[in-house]
């Protein structure tokens, strides 16, 4: 998810969850069984920062395919936030929330999803990451 406030985009600095630890990333999740990008997109916003988003708000602005440990299909929303106020709901999770300007990401940054949010700056819908 990119929530987007102006310029900024809300970051969440992981903690606790055995995967880049310590970095900077989005909002994000996986999709569960029965559930559609969209719908997993608005749960995962509720889950970890406390907002509930409405789907027809919602756009689709990057889709990557990324190779990590193994295959991955990512798909990148995105969301204008106006007068909600995201909160730390999943603090086992995360350490803090960070607005950072999307123009200068923070360098602890996870790469893909730096790569991601400078896409959506440059209109790229599609992007293959971790490839050799």
């Amino acid at each position: 998810m990119l929530l987007l406030r102006g310029d900024h985009v809300l970051m969440v600095r992981r903690s606790g969850t055995g995967y880049e630890d310590g970095k900077l990333s989005v909002v994000a999740g996986h999709v569960e069984r029965g559930e559609t990008v969209t719908r997993a997109a608005v749960r995962e916003s509720r889950e970890e920062v406390g907002l509930d988003l409405s789907p027809a708000r919602l756009r689709v602005v990057g889709v990557m395919h990324r190779k990590s440990e193994d295959e991955r299909i990512d798909f990148f929303l995105a969301y204008p936030l106006e007068h909600q106020e995201p909160e730390n709901v999943e603090a086992e999770k995360c350490s803090e929330l960070v607005w950072a300007k999307r123009s200068a990401l923070p360098a602890d940054t996870i790469p893909y999803v730096r790569a991601a949010i400078e896409g959506f700056g440059e209109r790229r819908w599609f992007q293959e990451f971790g490839w050799e």
